[in-house]
């Protein structure tokens, strides 16, 4: 009987220690809308490249620049996917496919992503928002370099879900908040 009593208390305060520790590691979820700009009717949305830098390859422990290379690609796509099915419902997601394809087409609405840092230590990728409207080709909002922070194990996995986090402040700016029930 102890032993259960035990187990109850132990259970709740492991969990507040655990969310201790995501605050301490400053695990904030950016759920506001911070431009002013509308953008609820742009339906084509074009996704720049998030150039997360292959010369980095040993920096982040990869064994050549293709292996890193082929991950960096893995996680653009990935990210393009959840865009369009979970992030964007609805919208007409084309995403580019390397670093440098700009080539938003008849899109309403191009996202470039930018000042892409990725800190190992903490599980954040830094990365900065550039809204541009592509028919008058104009930035209409900007939110500045943050960091995104990466719940999950394994460096490939916290960088997708950091990712994910930039998924859900997309969808914050664009549809004007987070879907309920996602």
């Amino acid at each position: 009987m102890k032993r259960h009593v035990v187990i109850l208390l132990a259970v709740p305060l492991l969990c507040i220690a655990f969310q201790n520790s995501l605050e301490a590691r400053g695990a904030k979820r950016y759920l506001t809308k911070e431009s002013t700009v509308d953008m609820t009717a742009m339906n084509s949305v074009f996704l720049g490249w998030v150039d997360m830098v292959p010369d980095d390859w040993a920096v982040h422990g990869y064994n050549d620049k293709t292996e890193w290379a082929a991950t960096i690609n893995r996680l653009n796509n990935a990210f393009q996917r959840m865009c369009q099915t979970k992030f964007l419902p609805g919208r007409t997601i084309t995403g580019s496919k390397e670093k440098g394809d700009e080539n938003a087409g008849d899109s309403d609405l191009y996202i470039k992503f930018a000042d892409v840092r990725i800190d190992y230590n903490k599980y954040y990728l830094y990365l900065s928002l550039h809204f541009i409207d592509r028919k008058t080709n104009t930035e209409i909002a900007a939110i500045p370099a943050r960091a995104y922070y990466g719940d999950d194990w394994g460096f490939e996995k916290y960088l997708k879900a950091a990712l994910d986090e930039v998924g859900v402040k997309l969808q914050v700016e664009i549809l004007g908040g987070p879907l309920k029930g996602k």
